[in-house]
C-alpha cells in the first residue's frame, strides 16, 4: 500500500538537482566558450548583464524561502555602527596607545571606549528580545547587518543565551567576514543593497539604531520615510543614545523650517539603555516588561 501511495505522488519530471546531477561532461564542449551547460549551472551565464532582473529575483527569493522554512515570522532589526568596539577590546586599545604616548592615539582610544557602552546595551537588548519572546505565540528573532561593532554585539547578545539571530550581509570592498554570532542557517550574503533592506523591513515588527555613520542613517532616514510616507505600516523605532542623537539631528529645527510636518518628529523614540527601548516594544506590542536576569546582563560580562 506504502508502495501504490509513493507512486501516487510520485514526480512526473526529474527535479532540477537530478538532471544537475545526471549531465555528464562531454570533452568537446567542455570548454568556457562552450554553450552546452545548463542554463541554471551556468554561472557565466548568469552574471550577464542582462540577467540582472533574474538575479534580484533569486536574492529577493533565497532569504525569503529560507526564513519561511525555518519559521522566522517576527524580527527587531538593530541598526548601528560596524566601529563601535566591544569594551574589552577598546580597553585594550587604550592601554597599547597609552603604553606608546601617542597622545592624539590616547585620545582616539577613550572616545571609542566612550562609545563602548553602546556595544553593551546592543548586546543586552538582543538578549532581552530573544529570552522574553522565546516562549511568545510568535518568538521574535534578532536581525543585524552580520558584520562587526553594533551589529556583531546584536548576534551575540542572542547567541549567548542560545537564541537565533539573522545576518543580513553585504558584498562591499573593505567588508569584514560575518561576525561569529550568527546562526549560520540565517546568516545571508546581497550583493542589491535595495534587497539587503527589503528584508530588513519585511518581518520587522520595530527597528532599534544605536549611533553610527552613513550606512547607520541611510537605513535609519529610509525608515522613517517610508513610514512617514505611508509605504509601510508604522512599527516603533528606537533610538539609543540621546546625547548623540540630539547633536547629530535637529529634529526641532526640521519642524521649525517646515521640512517636516508637526508629528513626524514622533515617529520615533530616543532612549539610553537597552531596558528602555524594550518598554518602548512592551508598549506597543504587551511582552512581558518584568526585569529578568537578562535585564542586567551587562551587570555580569
Amino acid at each position: 500500500m506504502d508502495d501504490k501511495l509513493a507512486e501516487l505522488h510520485a514526480r512526473n519530471f526529474p527535479s532540477a538537482q537530478d538532471e544537475a546531477l545526471a549531465v555528464k561532461p562531454v570533452d568537446r564542449y567542455a570548454g568556457p566558450e562552450s554553450a552546452y551547460r545548463l542554463a541554471f549551472t551556468d554561472e557565466a551565464f548568469l552574471l550577464r548583464e542582462e540577467l540582472r532582473p533574474v538575479r534580484m529575483q533569486l536574492e529577493l527569493l533565497k532569504p525569503e524561502l529560507i526564513q519561511q522554512e525555518l519559521g522566522i515570522e517576527s524580527t527587531i532589526v538593530i541598526f548601528g555602527s560596524a566601529r563601535i568596539p566591544a569594551p574589552e577590546d577598546a580597553q585594550a586599545r587604550l592601554q597599547e596607545a597609552q603604553a606608546i604616548g601617542d597622545a592624539a592615539a590616547v585620545a582616539r582610544a577613550e572616545r571609542a571606549l566612550g562609545m563602548s557602552r553602546y556595544y553593551d546595551e546592543a548586546r543586552r537588548f538582543a538578549a532581552m528580545v530573544t529570552e522574553r519572546t522565546r516562549d511568545h505565540h510568535t518568538p521574535v528573532v534578532v536581525v543585524t547587518g552580520g558584520g562587526p561593532g553594533i551589529m556583531e554585539a546584536g548576534n551575540r547578545g542572542a547567541f549567548e543565551i542560545g537564541g537565533k539571530s539573522i545576518g543580513l550581509n553585504i558584498v562591499l570592498p573593505h567588508e569584514q567576514a560575518p561576525n561569529p554570532y550568527i546562526t549560520p542557517e540565517l546568516c545571508f550574503q546581497f550583493h542589491y543593497f535595495a534587497l539587503r533592506k527589503m528584508h530588513f523591513l519585511m518581518r520587522s515588527i520595530g527597528l532599534v539604531c544605536f549611533p553610527g555613520g552613513f550606512g547607520t542613517l541611510d537605513e535609519l532616514f529610509e525608515v522613517l520615510t517610508l513610514q512617514q510616507t505611508g509605504k509601510v505600516r508604522r512599527r516603533p523605532v528606537v533610538l539609543v543614545g540621546r546625547e548623540f542623537w540630539s547633536r547629530l539631528v535637529d529634529f526641532a529645527w526640521l519642524v521649525e523650517t517646515g521640512m517636516i510636518s508637526p508629528g513626524d518628529e514622533k515617529l520615533f523614540s530616543v532612549v539610553d539603555t537597552a531596558d528602555e527601548a524594550w518598554e518602548v516594544l512592551c508598549g506597543r506590542y504587551g511582552f512581558d516588561a518584568s526585569p529578568t536576569q537578562t535585564g542586567h546582563f551587562a551587570d555580569d560580562i
